[in-house]
């Protein structure tokens, strides 16, 4: 009897143990073991979009120059600007590349005399993330650079074109002696800005435009991401603490991470202080991180451009990554009255150890459009030449400033703004007040309408094509030229992954 009884105790437990083993090699929902690390977080719904490196890495303008000291300059997401970018010069290869110093040639003789175009980026950017936006083939020394120019001209006195790409650092410049370009092809970049606004340049190398420059004041709705989502995105809310400080911002904190919510709830400020805090960083690793970053903890509000931060010796170490947003294609301008407009991150080695951005997002569509026109000339060139800080400017643009209204709006004021020498963006002058058109605007628009009714006697290609574009406005000094589309006019035929 005590015999049967171990027997049928035996066979129960193999059984048991066959059921466990079956288990286990199954995988059965809920039984698997997980590990979580410092930079696990509690899964939420996404609420921006997600992009891609190639959605945002694109040159800040483009200068065309003509010759006899003429030039115009192309901003993103502008019909002519993608014309030269994404249907001419991103299917192109670059190679062969020749490392020279920087004074190889007279700059400011090419600028002056020969036909060429230039495509700016601010501060520079790594050739590893250049390569997301043109089809670039180096060796490992100029792999390894910071860009921040490409230009790309024919010299007055011969029918070669050269092809040059300028290291951030001011020293050196690499020829592509194997550019995919032809003589035709720099010719049809000019032709496209036969009929924009013309530039003149100072001395330091500042393009201001000749006559009024007209932009768009909108006003967009929009809503604010709760804190209580923003808790949920980066913590365990049974683990973490909420506090307020004496200027009332929110905080959120789990011991070692800090979520702080401040400017009445549309700006916050992400810290992780207990990441690795080694000094070896690679800026496009940095940037990649950072967009899979943004992508899972909050996306992406409209198009944004990567900037890279101040060029200071800190800021060589690569551990800072900022993307502008554009609305309608232009620049938002953060001001100390407002924070908004901007993306900003700190990393170590891909780990994020702080993350600084708005709470808002806007509507797709805005609730109201009026014109309004910036001023050129002699008055653009008075205010500038007035402003406190003009030795540091490096560069004018026309960008917009955010302002918040009742009843959850924003309204976006055109302005010029500058850039300075330590990458700082400030506001030099706002636009013309509402309906008021300035007389060299008048002039220009009379002007315009006594040639429309001549005949057309070009048949170039790209001149009609350029004529017919710049005509869509009825005033070839509209910052629009019909296309508002920047995510698309931008980003090259390629996947949306990595």
């Amino acid at each position: 009897m005590m015999e049967k009884a171990k027997t049928l105790l035996l066979v129960m437990l193999v059984t048991l143990s066959l059921i466990q083993s079956y288990i286990l090699a199954y995988s059965m929902p809920g039984l698997g073991a997980t590990v979580k690390t410092d930079q696990d977080y509690v899964n939420a719904d996404p609420l921006g979009k997600k992009t891609s490196v190639e959605n945002v890495i694109f040159p800040e303008e483009i200068v065309l120059h003509f010759g006899g000291n003429e030039h115009t300059v192309l901003y993103p997401g502008t019909t002519f600007y993608n014309m030269i970018l994404k249907d001419r010069i991103q299917g192109r290869e670059f190679k062969g590349f020749q490392r020279n110093p920087a004074n190889i040639l007279n700059w400011d003789e090419v600028r002056k005399n020969d036909i060429g175009v230039e495509l700016r980026f601010q501060n520079g950017i790594p050739v590893e993330l250049l390569k997301k936006l043109l089809k670039v083939q180096g060796d490992l020394l100029f792999l390894g650079e910071m860009i921040d120019r490409i230009w790309i001209f024919k010299a007055t006195d011969s029918e070669e074109v050269r092809t040059f790409f300028f290291s951030s650092d001011g020293q050196k410049v690499y020829e592509s002696t194997q550019a995919d370009l032809t003589v035709r092809d720099v010719q049809d970049y000019v032709g496209f800005g036969e009929y924009q606004p013309k530039y003149q340049m100072t001395t330091d190398g500042i393009y201001l435009p000749k006559q009024p420059i007209q932009s768009v004041q909108m006003v967009f709705p929009y809503e604010i991401y709760s804190s209580e989502l923003m808790q949920q995105m980066y913590f365990d809310p049974a683990t973490t603490k909420a506090l307020y400080d004496r200027s009332g911002s929110q905080i959120f904190t789990d011991g070692k991470r800090g979520l702080q919510i401040e400017q009445k709830g549309m700006w916050m400020i992400y810290t992780n202080p207990a990441a690795s805090q080694s000094e070896e960083n690679l800026l496009s690793e940095n940037v990649f991180a950072s967009i899979e970053f943004i992508n899972d903890h909050g996306g992406w509000d409209g198009i944004h451009r990567f900037i890279n931060p101040v060029m200071n010796v800190e800021s060589k170490t690569g551990k800072y990554a900022e993307f502008q947003q554009y609305v309608d294609n232009l620049p938002i301008i953060e001001t100390k009255d407002f924070e908004y407009g901007s993306i900003r991150l700190t990393l170590q080695q891909g780990v994020v150890t702080e993350y600084s951005r708005s709470l808002i997002t806007l509507a797709e569509k805005s609730k109201s459009r009026e014109a309004r026109w910036l001023p050129g000339g002699a008055q653009l060139r008075n205010t500038l030449e007035h402003y406190d800080r003009r030795s540091e400017v490096v560069r004018l643009f026309p960008a917009l400033k955010a302002v918040p209204l009742e009843n959850n709006e924003l309204k976006f004021i055109p302005v010029w703004a500058v850039q300075l020498e330590d990458g700082t963006q400030e506001i030099l002058t706002e636009a013309y007040p509402t309906g008021f058109v300035p007389q060299e605007a008048k002039n220009l628009t009379d002007l315009g309408n006594t040639s429309d009714t001549g005949e057309e006697t070009g048949t170039d290609e790209v001149d009609s094509k350029a004529q017919e574009t710049a005509s869509k406005d009825g005033n070839s000094n509209s910052l629009f030229e019909g296309s508002n589309q920047l995510q698309d006019s931008i980003a090259p035929d390629k996947g949306s992954k990595e």
